[in-house]
């Protein structure tokens, strides 16, 4: 049986991953400090899973454990541009945190006291850590350039992990994911946002002309990637997860509306550009397709997942 620390578990990515964990009959352990976009779950009270409420950039000591994969972060890009402490004290104070517990606890040798080796360190990115492409696709060693204040942190956090890899030899795995969507993503998102704007009978605010383009992978593909790396992948390596549909912000709303029978028209706004919004995001997958995983799950014929949802947790909240 696997024995894992998850961090920031009750949020969209982690809480998939965590059912999924369990699943596979692993021992869980999550830690979250329960922010506004966290969700309410308890994964059914299951025996191999535990909660520990605590924010990652102040926790003392890390439970034995064979991995640690930290989903925790602050994420909407709109609030780091806003208000980037937050974005800081998670994604980087939060990391480097982690890696100085690991680290102190070989020092101290307290692992060599669990039946544990060294856990390995999974580290959660984005592909926004390049900046944008026009054409082509990103190589997992191609230089970070992030564009706001969101993925300067994440590009951040990745520098922390490879140096501490290198340096103390702490073992790590860091991958690199596109667009996710699915059940209980936040509505601060542009698919919840939009589904839930169209249920309230809201206007859906599109920023800009709506022509940015994105990868969009369901959040169950992506967890399946991250088991690809953890059980096949080699340690010390950055994987890139991606799936083969790519859309612009105007095609998402558009195909979004005819799946709950609107037309785009009745439903848009154009609103201002986001700050340093980036053109497309892309990135290469061959390294991670090498190991045996691909997208599975399709957007047409997977959003009712999220629309059913939204409907659901609407409703059921009176909205």
């Amino acid at each position: 049986m696997k024995e894992v620390v998850v961090t920031g578990g009750l949020g969209f990515i982690g809480s998939n991953f965590i059912e999924a964990a369990l699943e596979r009959g692993w021992k869980v352990i999550n830690i979250d400090k329960k922010t506004y976009a966290s969700n309410d779950i308890d994964f059914g009270k299951h025996p191999n899973y535990t909660l520990i409420v605590e924010d990652i950039s102040k926790i003392k000591t890390l439970p034995p454990c064979d991995l640690i994969i930290n989903f925790a972060a602050e994420t909407h890009v709109d609030n780091s541009i806003t208000e980037s402490i937050s974005f800081v004290n998670t994604n980087i104070y939060g990391v480097h945190n982690l890696l100085n517990i690991i680290l102190r606890q070989i020092q101290e040798n307290l692992i060599h006291s669990w039946r544990y080796k060294t856990p390995v360190f999974l580290q959660i990115s984005t592909d926004e850590v390049f900046g944008d492409i026009e054409d082509g696709f990103f190589n997992v060693s191609d230089p970070l350039k992030p564009s706001n204040p969101y993925s300067a942190t994440k590009a951040a956090a990745e520098m922390l992990v490879m140096a501490w890899g290198r340096t103390y030899n702490i073992p790590y795995f860091i991958t690199r994911t596109t667009n996710n969507y699915g059940p209980r993503q936040h509505e601060e998102k542009l698919i919840p946002r939009t589904i839930s704007s169209i249920l309230k009978g809201e206007k859906v605010p599109v920023h800009g002309s709506g022509s940015h383009i994105r990868n969009w992978i369901h959040v169950k593909d992506n967890v399946e990637a991250i088991m690809t790396v953890i059980e096949k992948g080699e340690p010390g390596n950055i994987y890139h997860i991606a799936s083969e549909e790519e859309f612009n912000v105007v095609e998402i709303v558009k195909k979004i509306a005819k799946a709950m029978g609107k037309e785009f028209d009745d439903i848009a706004e154009f609103t201002a550009d986001r700050s340093g919004a980036d053109v497309r995001y892309a990135l290469n997958t061959d390294k991670i397709k090498g190991l045996g995983w691909r997208a599975k799950k399709k957007f047409d014929t997977s959003i009712n997942e999220s629309i059913e949802y939204w409907k659901t947790k609407l409703y059921s909240n009176g909205k």
